[in-house]
This record gives C-alpha cells, sequence and structure tokens, in this order.
C-alpha cells in the first residue's frame, strides 16, 4: 500500500496559491480533492483529457447513422410524396441535430463512467471526508518513496503555504 502525504485546507484561493509554491519547490502535487469544481486546477497540475475528442467522434459516428436510419425510413424504405415534394429534402435535420446531441452525450458518460471505474455499489475511497464537505485536500504520492529529509520538506511546504492540517494516509487513491 502507497503512502501519501496529504495537505488540508480551508480556503481554495490559498489552496490554489499553494499548488504553485509546491511546484515551485520541485514537488509534485499528485491530486486535488475538493468540495466543489475549482477553476485553473487542470492546467495548474497539468493534467490533460482526450474527453473532448471521444465527445466529437461519437457525435459524428451519431449524425452519420442518424441520417442513414432516416434516409432509409422515409426514401427507400417508406417513401411518402406529400404535396409533390422530392423524398430526399433532409426535413429531418432537426431530428438528426437532437440525436446528434444525445449520443455524445450519453457515449461520453458511458466513457467517463467506464475510466473512472465507477459503478452502482463502488465504495468511495477519500483522503478525508470533509472533502466533500468544506475541505480541499493536496495529495503528494510516494511519501513511502521519500527519505525523512525530503517527507520533513514536503510537510514544511505543506505548512508553509498553509495548510491547517498536514497527515500521512495509506489509503489508495489509485494516483
Amino acid at each position: 500500500m502507497k503512502t501519501s502525504i496529504l495537505g488540508i485546507y480551508e480556503d481554495e484561493d490559498v489552496l490554489m496559491h499553494a499548488i504553485d509554491k509546491l511546484q515551485a519547490s520541485n514537488i509534485k502535487v499528485a491530486d486535488v480533492y475538493s468540495p466543489f469544481p475549482l477553476h485553473g486546477i487542470w492546467s495548474r497540475l497539468k493534467l490533460n483529457t482526450k474527453l473532448p475528442y471521444a465527445t466529437f467522434i461519437y457525435g459524428a459516428v451519431g449524425a452519420v447513422v442518424i441520417f442513414i436510419m432516416l434516409y432509409w425510413m422515409s426514401v427507400v424504405s417508406y417513401p411518402l410524396k406529400f404535396g409533390g415534394k422530392p423524398l430526399n429534402t433532409l426535413s429531418f435535420i432537426i431530428i438528426m441535430f437532437v440525436g446528434t446531441i444525445f449520443i455524445g452525450t450519453l457515449f461520453t458518460f458511458l466513457t467517463y463512467l467506464f475510466r473512472e471505474k465507477m459503478y452502482p455499489g463502488k465504495q468511495v475511497v477519500l483522503p478525508d471526508p470533509r472533502s466533500v464537505e468544506d475541505k480541499f485536500v493536496i495529495v503528494i504520492a510516494n511519501a513511502d518513496e521519500m527519505n525523512e529529509q525530503e517527507s520533513k520538506h514536503v510537510m514544511k511546504m505543506l505548512k508553509e503555504t498553509g495548510a491547517t492540517e498536514i497527515k500521512e494516509s495509506t489509503v489508495n487513491l489509485h494516483v
């Protein structure tokens, strides 16, 4: 089981400045737990995601599939002429638009659940239960690989940057 050092903060601005100071001191912040989304945290932690690209692909494939399905249903399988209009007038563009959004959203949601290994009945693993109420938690991973001097330096930096509480945790956080 890997050990992590946790710095618990009470204010989001203090936390954001702490991340900058820790990274300036070459201390790698593995993760941040917060009761609400923090603007700019992804860029500060240098994280990226490919989920928007997946959403675009899901939407594009969904639009093509919906177009083929609607074209087949209204032109090939059961063609109805209304007022002499041609059969392929794209009168179903609104249905395609809504269906594209639905398919993109649905498959993005399923991809997120699969990627994060979230399923019904899964036990929630938090570094500190207060991180869903009113505290902000910085996780410094692999504390067991640090020597005592490095560990003390990390704890000192957390205290200097405004952490109200510092502790070690052996909870497996998947960082």
